[in-house]
């Protein structure tokens, strides 16, 4: 069940002491099965809330009692507390969030939990850059994400192609300081790199998606996609048992190293989209990596050291 939907539930639940599944569905802009599946989720993780049948009946509160704003305990107060902290010192409404969330909480979690919001912050900027900001199209599309409004989008691809695309958005994803959109389109789902987004435009329409999405899931087939075109050229290398960690680094989850060899240097499994990607990366290490195969990074290899050799041969030479 997202956060969201649980915190908006309670809130409803605590106002009228008892909702149907379908009053639920309404109000939080889901179906009505999605809806009887978060009150289930709520009662199965121990808040007490339980189905009333009968006509007139619904789901309450036990004994129309109130309950914390979350039901988080002392542990998981101060982790969400870690969490948002670093947010609500850059950001006003996440301030004013974190203020109500405090005093929601039982008194006894309210010290450590002060504590914890106040215990990290996030610099993202590394050393000698500027600062990052982030892009004011993300805001736009985020609002049209919250409030369920089909965009329309003017949108550059990689081959430099500007199209006009109607699309439903899903979710917005950081990752590593650049912004993707997740929506839905007449294709299925897309992914777009927002950098490329000229311009955005809520249509007024309601944005369509399906009740089981989860932009977590749906992120983790992204990144599996992408991956696996990242890594349709593999090569096997041996190294230095010594700088296998620095070939590793270089490559990350597309090195896999693969035993030794009988001279007792590493044998490694590398990969890139390309026979010429692997050998970009590799041509810098010189002699310390060997390429056993497969012959096309091995061709690429011999010809950017050819082009090296005849560009600086006769300034070696001097």
């Amino acid at each position: 069940m997202r956060a969201d939907r649980l915190v908006a539930a309670l809130l409803l639940l605590q106002r009228r002491g008892r909702v149907t599944a379908a009053e639920l569905a309404t109000e939080l802009e889901v179906s009505v099965a999605t809806a009887r599946r978060d009150l289930e989720a709520m009662s199965a993780a121990g808040i007490p809330v339980y189905p009333q049948p009968g006509r007139g009946g619904g789901w309450a509160l036990v004994g129309g009692a109130r309950t914390d704003l979350s039901g988080l305990s002392a542990t998981e107060a101060e982790a969400l507390f870690l969490l948002v902290g670093p947010a609500a010192a850059v950001s006003g409404d996440a301030k004013a969030a974190l203020r109500k969330l405090l005093r929601a909480l039982p008194r006894t979690f309210r010290a450590d939990a002060e504590a914890a919001a106040d215990a990290t912050m996030v610099d993202p900027t590394p050393w000698g850059e500027r600062d990052r900001s982030r892009p004011g199209m993300v805001d736009r599309l985020q609002a049209a994400v919250i409030h369920r409004r089909r965009v329309r989008l003017t949108y550059t691809n990689g081959v430099r192609e500007t199209t006009d695309r109607t699309v439903d958005p899903w979710g917005l994803v950081d990752k590593d300081d650049t912004w993707y959109l997740v929506a839905g389109t007449e294709r299925g789902r897309r992914t777009f790199r927002v950098d490329r987004i000229g311009d955005a435009e809520e249509t007024g329409e309601p944005a369509e998606r399906p009740d089981d999405f989860t932009l977590a899931a749906a992120w983790r087939e992204v990144v599996g996609d992408v991956e696996e075109r990242r890594s349709r050229t593999w090569a096997t290398v041996l190294v230095e048992e010594r700088y296998l960690a620095v070939l590793c680094d270089r490559f990350g989850r597309h090195c896999h190293p693969d035993g030794t060899h009988a001279d007792g240097r590493a044998r490694v499994r590398l990969a890139a989209p390309t026979p010429l990607d692997v050998a970009r990366h590799l041509a810098g290490w010189g002699a310390l990596v060997e390429v056993l195969e497969p012959v096309a990074v091995q061709s690429e290899l011999a010809r950017i050291g050819a082009e090296l050799a005849g560009r600086y041969a006769a300034a070696a030479a001097r």
